[in-house]
Formats: C-alpha cells, sequence, structure tokens
C-alpha cells in the first residue's frame, strides 16, 4: 500500500507539473500599450531588480528607456511619441537582457529573439494584418545541382492565384548576413505589404521569391538536416558560405524553378530583383552575371566595397565589363536606397559614382537613419511601386 500511495504521489506531481508548463495566467498586467498619442507605455512586474530599461529600435532617445519602480514594484516607463511603424524591443533588468514578459509577440534577428509592436496611422498599417483578400506564403524546396542538395525558398503567391489561370510578374527578394528565407517573411512582413498594397491598387498582382543566401547551407537554421545542431550565425561564419560567387552564378536555377513550378510571366520584362546589406550585394552580382534575366535591380543599403574590384573569383571578375554590359541592356529601373547614418554609406555614393561615370541611369532615394529594417521595410513600399510600369 505504501509503495502504491508513493506512486499515486509522483503522478499527481507530474500530472500538476505537465499542467503547470501547459496553462497560462494572463495577470493583470499589458506591456505594452501603444496610446492614441503614438507614445508606448512598457510595464514589467521585477519588484527585486535593481536597474529596468527598455531597449528598443526607435530613433527617440537612442531607444533607451530608463524605467521606474513604484512601490509594489512595478516598473513603468513611457516613450516619446513615435513615428508609424513596426518596432522591435527587450527588456533589459540588471544587465540581463530579455523579452518583454507579458509580451507574446516575437521576432527573430538573427540569433536574437525580440518583443514586437506596431503604430499605425501610415507605414505600420502595411505592415499589419487587414481585412483585405489574402495571398498565401508556402516554404518549397528546390533541387540545385549547383549545390549538390535540396534547397529551400518561401514563395508569396497573391490573392486568387489557386483560382485563377493568370500568370505573374515575379520580384526576387534577398536577405542580409544573418538572414536566410525567412527573414523577410518575419521581419519584413512581405505577405501583410503586398496584401495591403495589392488591395489598395498601389501595385499589380505579383509574385515574391524570397531564397536562402547561405548556398553552403540548405535552409534556415532548425530547417536543415543538422536540425537544432545548426544555430543562426552570420553568414560569413559559416563555413564554405561567404562571398565566393556560388549563389550569384547559380541563381538562375532559382529562377528556372519557379517559372517551371508557378504560373509567372517567363520574360525579363517581367522579373525584378532586390536585396539587403549582403543580400543588395548579390543582387549587383546576381544583375551583372545575368543580364538577361532582369528588368528591375534594387539594392538596399547595399554591402558594396572596393575589394571586388580586382576579385578573380568568377563571379566576381571583369567588373567594369559586366557593368557596362548591364547598362547596355537598360533596365527599366536600377534603384538604390541607404540611410544617411548607414556604415555603408560612403561605399554606395562611391558605387553611384561610378554609374555617374559610364552614364548608367538610377534611381536614388536617401532615408534617415542607418542599417535597420525600419528603412528596408519602406523601400519595399517605395520599390513595389515602381515595378511594372
Amino acid at each position: 500500500m505504501k509503495k502504491i500511495l508513493v506512486i499515486l504521489l509522483a503522478m499527481s506531481c507530474l500530472m500538476a507539473f505537465a499542467q503547470q508548463n501547459t496553462s497560462y495566467r494572463e495577470g493583470d498586467i499589458q506591456s505594452p500599450v501603444v496610446n492614441a498619442d503614438g507614445t508606448v507605455t512598457f510595464i514589467v512586474n521585477a519588484p527585486k531588480a535593481k536597474n529596468v530599461e527598455v531597449r528598443g529600435d526607435w530613433e527617440a532617445l537612442n531607444g533607451v528607456g530608463k524605467m521606474k519602480k513604484d512601490k509594489k514594484g512595478i516598473w513603468t516607463y513611457t516613450t516619446p511619441a513615435l513615428p508609424s511603424e513596426m518596432y522591435t524591443y527587450r527588456i533589459c533588468i540588471d544587465g540581463v537582457y530579455g523579452l518583454d514578459p507579458t509580451n507574446p509577440f516575437v521576432r527573430r534577428d538573427v540569433g536574437t529573439q525580440f518583443s514586437v509592436f506596431f503604430i499605425g496611422g501610415g507605414a505600420g498599417d502595411f505592415y499589419q494584418v487587414q481585412d483585405v483578400p489574402h495571398g498565401s506564403m508556402s516554404q518549397v524546396w528546390y533541387k540545385s545541382k549547383a549545390a549538390g542538395t535540396q534547397r529551400r525558398l518561401s514563395i508569396y503567391t497573391p490573392a486568387g492565384y489557386a483560382e485563377s489561370s493568370e500568370r505573374y510578374p515575379v520580384l526576387y527578394l534577398l536577405h542580409g548576413s544573418g538572414g536566410d528565407e525567412t527573414a523577410w517573411v518575419e521581419l519584413g512582413n512581405v505577405a501583410r505589404i503586398m496584401d495591403n498594397m495589392i488591395a489598395k491598387g498601389l501595385v499589380r498582382p505579383m509574385m515574391v521569391v524570397m531564397p536562402n543566401g547561405n548556398f553552403s547551407v540548405p535552409a534556415a537554421p532548425g530547417e536543415t538536416p543538422d536540425n537544432l545542431a545548426f544555430r543562426p550565425v552570420m553568414s560569413n561564419k559559416i563555413p564554405g558560405n561567404y562571398k565566393n560567387g556560388n549563389y550569384e552564378m547559380a541563381f538562375d536555377e532559382i529562377v528556372n524553378y519557379t517559372d517551371h513550378h508557378y504560373r509567372t510571366i517567363a520574360e525579363r520584362k517581367y522579373r525584378a530583383v532586390a536585396g539587403l546589406s549582403m543580400g543588395g550585394f548579390h543582387t549587383l552580382f546576381i544583375a551583372l552575371n545575368h543580364p538577361d534575366l532582369f528588368n528591375y535591380v534594387a539594392l538596399m543599403s547595399a554591402g558594396l566595397g572596393n575589394q571586388y574590384l580586382k576579385d578573380e573569383t568568377p563571379a566576381y571578375a571583369h567588373y567594369m565589363e559586366k557593368l557596362h554590359t548591364l547598362k547596355e541592356k537598360e533596365p527599366a529601373l536600377f534603384w538604390i536606397g541607404i540611410g544617411r547614418e548607414d556604415f555603408l554609406y560612403q561605399a554606395n555614393a562611391d558605387f553611384r559614382k561610378t554609374l555617374d561615370e559610364i552614364g548608367m541611369r538610377y534611381e536614388y532615394h536617401e532615408s534617415s537613419r542607418g542599417h535597420l529594417w525600419c528603412n528596408w521595410r519602406q523601400y519595399l513600399l517605395i520599390l513595389t511601386e515602381k515595378l511594372w510600369k
């Protein structure tokens, strides 16, 4: 009998533990609270903490908010009024960074999780779900002969794709260092942007294909045969991956896969390629090595520099000759966007000088701030309105 009681007690403890793991107690605290005037209030229950701060990606006060504690141990902080955007942030408690405990909405950027919130009334409206027709986002695998393995793509198809026989133009959209085929989906809010822009009649319905630009791995961390052993890092830390030209040279595999498996308009006139940071570098050299594929080319805070001018790697060799060839192809749009505080600002200014010297037409957009997703999302809003005109 004694043994039976012990077993029953152990089982009841396990059941209680399981129930505790699966339960959710909301409590009275809600954080963050987006106020009517565009300010945002954060609330954290940490009675034993000595110092609590909010660290976010907004411009005001460099995104740092020092919280104040009341007699009950509740810390609060309210930002200045913030422009319409999607914002990411973390809470720092006595030097330890983590998520906002009562905010269930998060995004991963490289290897760090951030809490998120939105402020509407402008660009931020396009990043949120609206009551409009919705397209579909899929993760699909293609066989890469060049890589010798299957590789994963994220593909957006517009509302009505499954029911119609219509063919669509395609935007190939590339991520930066530390990103993968999920970066533009999660941090760029591509599906929401396209749904809302299409519904408002601002852009033509199109497909968006987002490849994994880390050519030595097949997919995002956690989605490869290495499973959880492959953890997210900056792209130059992945063995055999960084700036060897393999991705750029083999990019036609992705275009061919898309044209064969989806109802695309398989013509240069209806293809665009764009990318941010490392993806901007990729975009340039994809366009240079495949000048017959793309009629629209867009560099967002592109990771450029003079180091590739003398590089004999096939993808980067004969740089000026390839640039002249691209100029002669007269793309409908060659677009460059960068923030005034971006650490790549001068490299992009030097590149524009080169384009001026050879007489190549381009459009230039200069924004405020630096190397941030708030810029890249807004660049996408600007760019998509210029496509297929």
